[in-house]
C-alpha cells in the first residue's frame, strides 16, 4: 500500500484513476528531419482539429455568452488556414528542414511581433489572438488536450498547483478530485473544488509522483491522504466512508426548499461564491438563496484581450436572469497579486499582494473600468444586480468610485439604455485600514462584505498562498474576530447590512461568534449552503456569545 499525505482543503472521498495535468510546453527544440512532407502534413492536420476546436468553441459561446465572443473563436479559427500564416510554416520546414513544432512557434512569433509593432491599437491588439491560435496548434501537435485533460473517464486530476487561467479552461465534468503538490487552503484551485463540491487535497509534495499516472487510487479530502493499493482493512475504510458520504448527502438534500433561520427567528441569509456563470447551476442545485461574490475577474482570465462592454453584460445578464430575480452581488475586477493577466501588462512587483491590485488597477485605469460599470448597470435591468468594490483601503476611493458610477448612470441614461437607479453599492471590507474608517465608508454604501482570506492575510501578516505558515496563518484569531465585529457595528449603527464571502463563512465552528457579531449573510461555495443552513436551523441566536473574540 501507498499512502501520499497532504492537506486535505475539501472533504470528501472519491476513487479514480490519477491524472497529471497536462501544460503546454514552453521549450521547443529545433530539430533536423529528414521526412520534410511528414512534418508539413503533421502541421495540416493539427490546424484542422484546430480549427474544428475553435468552430465547436464559438457555436458553444453563441449559446451561451453572445455573438460577439463566437465571432473572436471563428476569427481564430479562419486564421487557422491563414495563406501567409500557413506558408511560413511550411517554408521553414522546407528550407530549414525542421521539425513542426519549431516551425509553428517560428511562424506564430514572427507573426505576433508583426501585429505588435503595427500603430493601429486594434491590429495591434491582435498580437494576443496569434498568440492563442499557434499555443492552440501546437498543443494539437504535441497530443496536449484542451483543458489539460486527455482522458474518456473523470480523473484525480494531479498538478503542482494550477493558476487562475488554468482552472478556467478546465473540463469540469472530468474532474473527480484534485491532488496537488503544491497549493494552498486559500489557492484557486482549492476554492475552485469547494465551489464544485469535491474533494481536493493540496501540500503532498514530491511523494505524489508522475509515475503513479493512470493508476487507481482513493482520494479523502479530510485526512489529506491519497492512497495506492490499499489493503483489506483500508478498503473497508473507505467503503464506510462513502455510504456516510451517501448518507450525509440524502441528509442534508432534505434541507432544500427550508428557511435560513435559528430556533429563536434570527434570519440569515446564505448566499454562494461563484467564479463563472457556469456554477449557477451548482447555485440552484444547493439551494443558495442567492450570489454574494461573483468574482467576474473570470472573463478577464479567459480572455486574451480585454472584454469587451457586451461579452461583460451578457455574462452578468445570464446569471441576474438565471436568479431570478434574488440577489447577484457582482466584485469589479479583482486582478494583480496572483492573479496575472498579460494584456494588462503589469509591472513585476517585490510584495504584489500589497501592490497595483483590484480597485487599484481599477482607478488607474478608468477606460477598462468605465467599460465595466456600464455592462453591471446595463444587467441590473435584467435582476437584483449589486456592484462590489474590492480591497477598499480609503474613503477617498469609495468616492471615485461613485463619482465612475454616477458617470456612468448619465451616459446611460442619455442614451436611453435601461437600468437599475438603485442599484446597491458595496465594498468588500478585507484591509485593515477598512476597519479603522468603516464608520465613515460606512455612510458612502449600502453594504459591506467582509474577505476573510485577506483581512486574515492582511492582519496577521501572513502570506494567504504559503504553506509552510501553518498554525501563524489563523483565522481564527481574535484580532481577525474583533475586527469582523468592529466592521458589523459600524455597518448597523449606519442602518447597513454586512456579510462574510470569505472561505470562513462556511466555518461551522464560527457561526455562533458571526451570529453574536450579527453578522447578515454568509456567501459561501455552493457545496457549503445545506450543511451550513443545517446547522444555522439548530442554533439559538441569542445564546451566543463573543467568548472566541477574547480567546488568546
Amino acid at each position: 500500500m501507498i499512502l501520499v499525505q497532504g492537506k486535505g482543503v475539501s472533504k470528501g472521498v472519491v476513487r479514480g484513476p490519477l491524472y497529471f495535468f497536462q501544460r503546454p510546453k514552453t521549450d521547443i527544440q529545433k530539430l533536423t528531419v529528414t521526412d520534410v512532407e511528414g512534418e508539413k502534413a503533421r502541421v495540416a492536420a493539427a490546424r484542422e482539429k484546430s480549427s474544428e476546436q475553435l468552430y465547436a468553441l464559438a457555436d458553444k459561446c453563441r449559446e451561451e455568452a453572445g455573438e460577439e465572443t463566437a465571432v473572436l473563436f471563428e476569427t481564430h479559427a479562419m486564421f487557422c488556414d491563414d495563406d501567409d500564416y500557413v506558408e511560413a510554416m511550411e517554408t521553414m520546414i522546407q528550407d530549414e528542414k525542421c521539425n513542426a513544432e519549431y516551425a509553428v512557434k517560428a511562424a506564430g512569433e514572427e507573426y505576433a511581433a508583426m501585429f505588435a509593432a503595427m500603430d493601429n491599437a486594434y491590429m495591434k491588439s491582435r498580437a494576443a489572438d496569434v498568440k492563442d491560435v499557434t499555443q492552440r496548434i501546437l498543443n494539437n501537435l504535441m497530443g496536449i488536450a484542451p483543458g489539460g485533460i486527455d482522458s474518456e473517464e473523470p480523473v484525480i486530476l494531479c498538478s503542482d498547483d494550477l493558476a487562475p487561467s488554468e482552472t478556467l479552461q478546465l473540463d469540469k465534468s472530468k474532474i473527480l478530485g484534485f491532488a496537488l503538490s503544491a497549493g494552498s487552503s486559500n489557492g484557486h484551485t482549492a476554492i475552485l473544488a469547494r465551489t464544485m463540491g469535491i474533494p481536493a487535497i493540496c501540500a503532498m509534495g514530491a511523494d505524489l509522483k508522475e509515475e503513479y499516472q493512470g493508476r487507481v487510487a482513493y482520494l479523502d479530502g479530510e485526512t489529506g491522504q491519497v492512497v495506492l493499493d490499499p489493503d483489506t482493512l483500508t478498503v473497508q475504510v473507505f467503503k464506510d466512508k462513502f455510504e456516510k458520504q451517501k448518507a450525509f448527502k440524502e441528509l442534508m438534500a432534505t434541507m432544500k426548499g427550508q428557511e435560513d433561520v435559528t430556533l429563536d427567528g434570527r434570519h440569515i441569509n446564505v448566499y454562494c461564491n461563484i467564479g463563472n456563470p457556469d456554477d449557477v447551476a451548482a447555485v440552484k442545485n444547493n439551494d443558495g438563496q442567492g450570489i454574494g461574490l461573483f468574482r467576474s475577474e473570470f472573463l478577464y482570465l479567459a480572455a486574451s484581450d480585454y472584454p469587451s462592454e457586451d461579452e461583460q453584460f451578457n455574462a452578468y445578464k445570464k446569471v441576474a436572469e438565471a436568479m431570478d430575480g434574488k440577489r447577484v452581488i457582482i466584485r469589479t475586477l479583482d486582478i494583480g497579486a496572483d492573479k496575472q493577466v498579460e494584456y494588462f501588462h503589469l509591472k513585476k512587483e517585490e510584495n504584489p499582494a500589497m501592490g497595483v491590485r483590484a480597485i487599484r488597477i481599477c482607478l488607474n485605469n478608468p477606460d477598462v473600468f468605465r467599460t465595466q460599470l456600464r455592462a453591471l448597470y446595463r444587467a441590473s435591468a435584467f435582476g437584483k444586480v449589486a456592484i462590489m468594490f474590492p480591497m477598499i483601503a480609503s474613503v477617498w476611493e469609495v468616492k471615485e468610485c461613485r463619482r465612475a458610477c454616477e458617470k456612468v448612470m448619465a451616459e446611460l441614461k442619455a442614451e436611453g439604455v435601461p437600468f437599475n437607479p438603485d442599484t446597491e453599492i458595496g465594498i468588500m471590507i478585507e484591509t485593515p485600514s477598512s476597519i479603522f474608517v468603516a464608520p465613515e465608508l460606512a455612510e458612502l454604501v449600502d453594504f459591506f462584505s467582509v474577505g476573510t482570506n485577506d483581512l486574515t492575510q492582511y492582519t496577521l501578516a501572513c502570506d494567504r498562498q504559503a504553506n509552510d505558515l501553518g498554525k501563524f496563518f489563523d483565522a481564527h484569531h481574535p484580532s481577525v474576530l474583533r475586527a469582523l465585529k468592529m466592521a458589523a457595528d459600524a455597518a448597523h449603527d449606519k442602518g447597513k447590512w454586512i456579510g462574510i464571502c470569505g472561505e470562513l463563512g462556511a466555518d461551522l465552528s464560527l457561526l455562533p461568534t458571526f451570529l453574536a457579531i450579527g453578522i447578515d449573510e454568509l456567501s459561501v461555495s455552493p457545496s457549503a449552503v445545506l450543511p451550513l443552513r443545517a446547522e444555522i436551523r439548530k442554533s439559538i441566536a441569542k445564546t451566543c456569545t463573543l467568548d472566541a473574540l477574547y480567546k488568546m
